[in-house]
């Protein structure tokens, strides 16, 4: 089965589709169900490649194609996926058939009144498909690349059908909020752009210079290193987003529609903390180690600022996106503490976040599209008119605040597990922004759907057939998620300990949960103890294996 170019298909069939759909004009009344139609073929092809994966050799990756592309310039059309890229290419092959059929009806998402005239209906609804169908490739293709010239490429290309989605379709400051959207991320490309350049330079060149292989393990000096590691870090930290280089993200979550910011958050930002371990990790393990102690408490202020923020926030979209903002700071904070559990943890937060955050998105989106608005004191009691809704929204939230059960618990776990295992303090601060993530999501719920029940809402429908068609999957996923998490562990957990092996750290995690938990078995790298107090009979040192 891994004869099959299944990598090239899945990024070739809903790229055809979409151009077809912008050039062939007949074609366009008929673009959702050809929309649908092509992702869900996509989603099934993913799901027959992924049963051909070896998760005896998930660190590995699967699936190859290396052909010539530029070879004057050492630039090669290379995929691959391990356990990591495969679970993401999963992801988005899920979820690109569930918000098409949630934009159905309406493309803009209720963010603005439709177009009376039908053949402008049609016109933008094609448009719309076509664009969620040409992310859909570039997603696939960048979890795939395993050509960092490639990465690049498709890191930047993936801009331009957001930017449109955004622009074209979002609410009243739309433009504002695409382009705030594009400049951030074009100074992050940018940034990652002369680092690409430069690490070719220090590596062997040749015609396949770029080959993501070929360039780890380099004998860099240290200043290099570090240079070069931070102009990716930086890049996948805008895209992540933390803080504090975030702020284009409650802007383009409140003007984008429900589905592009499900896409955007869901999927589109994980792009960020899988280029963390995919690319800073195992290209520049020196300086990884260098950097961990500040990207470590980055992570913890934007666990504990994201989750406060969104508790102040009066805009239901902007709090879904703060409350992303928190949560990847705990995905970075289980890969900067370096530890197998940890990573194991980040990994599969990753898979946990987009799929509560869709259902946050689009459950949100199906509630302010029938309120007509997005500001939460404009709500209340909505669980006796809508239930349903209702229900669904608070199994979301649940889910993202890690009741165990939901997809959320595990990772969360694992995160914190791994960052008590390496650094006591940090583990403390990051349990506090579980309690904070209970408040936001708890008190919005109590906002929206108890009390008493507004005039001009007693009478809204509660989700219809088409709405439970959407919710269900994604409730399905977060309890499968939750309930059986070791199908997605078996694939992650190799990736994990290729990771922190490649980094070059002791791994206090490596003997078992229940080992790194003991008294006195919390191991602390010298080069890794944070700028804080710490416990006296906390293991700092490693190097030296002693105890203070």
């Amino acid at each position: 089965m891994q004869t099959l170019p299944w990598l090239t298909i899945l990024i070739v069939v809903p790229l055809v589709a979409a151009v077809v759909l912008w050039l062939v004009a007949p074609l366009r009344a008929w673009a959702r169900p050809i929309g649908l139609g092509v992702s869900l073929a996509v989603l099934v092809g993913a799901v027959v490649m992924a049963s051909g994966f070896d998760v005896a050799d998930a660190a590995a990756q699967q699936f190859t194609e290396v052909h010539p592309w530029i070879p004057a310039l050492g630039v090669t059309y290379a995929l691959g996926v391990n356990g990591l890229g495969l679970v993401m290419v999963l992801l988005s092959a899920f979820l690109v058939p569930v918000v098409l059929l949630s934009s159905w009806r309406d493309p803009d998402g209720g963010t603005r009144p439709r177009e009376a005239d039908p053949a402008v209906q049609v016109r933008r609804q094609a448009g719309y498909v076509a664009l969620v169908l040409a992310l859909e490739a570039m997603m696939i293709a960048v979890f795939a690349a395993r050509d960092l010239f490639l990465f690049y490429v498709l890191f930047e290309a993936m801009l331009v059908p957001v930017y449109f989605l955004i622009g074209a379709y979002g609410g009243p400051r739309r433009r504002y909020a695409a382009v705030k959207f594009l400049l951030y991320s074009l100074v992050g490309g940018l940034l990652m752009l002369a680092a690409v350049v430069a690490l070719y330079v220090q590596g062997p060149g040749g015609s396949e210079g770029f080959l993501i292989d070929n360039l780890t393990g380099l004998d860099l000096s240290t200043g290099v290193e570090r240079w070069l590691f931070l102009g990716f870090f930086v890049a996948f930290a805008i895209k992540a987003p933390m803080f504090p280089v975030h702020t284009w993200l409650p802007d383009a979550a409140q003007q984008a529609t429900p589905g592009t910011s499900t896409l955007l958050v869901g999927v589109l930002d994980k792009v960020g903390t899988f280029g963390m371990i995919a690319l800073c990790l195992p290209l520049f393990p020196d300086a990884s180690r260098w950097a961990a102690p500040v990207i470590v408490v980055l992570a913890l202020v934007s666990i504990i600022y994201g989750g406060l923020v969104a508790i102040g926030q009066n805009d239901l979209m902007r709090l879904v996106a703060y409350t992303s903002v928190s949560h990847f700071g705990f995905i970075v904070l289980g890969i900067f503490v370096f530890t197998q559990t940890a990573t194991t943890g980040s990994a599969l937060y990753m898979l946990a976040h987009g799929l509560s955050t869709a259902a946050l998105f689009l459950i949100g989106g199906m509630l302010t599209t029938r309120g007509r608005t997005q500001d939460i004191g404009a709500y209340g009691g909505m669980q006796r008119v809508t239930p349903i809704l209702a229900g669904t929204f608070l199994v979301a939230g649940l889910a993202s605040v890690a009741l165990p059960g939901l997809s959320g618990f595990v990772p969360e776990f694992l995160v914190l597990v791994g960052s008590y295992a390496r650094s006591v303090p940090a583990g403390v601060v990051a349990t506090a922004g579980v309690i904070i993530a209970a408040l936001y999501i708890l008190l919005a719920y109590q906002r929206l759907f108890t009390g008493p029940v507004q005039d001009r809402l007693s009478s809204i429908p509660d989700l219809g057939g088409r709405e439970r068609w959407v919710v269900a999957p994604l409730v399905a996923a977060m309890l499968a998620l939750g309930l059986y998490p070791a199908p997605a562990l078996d694939v992650l957990t190799p990736v994990a300990e290729q990771t922190v092996a490649a980094v070059g750290v002791e791994d206090p995690t490596a003997q078992g949960v229940a080992a790194a938990l003991a008294p006195g078995a919390v191991v602390v790298p010298a080069s890794l103890a944070l700028d804080v107090p710490t416990s006296p009979d906390v293991l700092v040192g490693a190097d030296e294996g002693s105890a203070r």
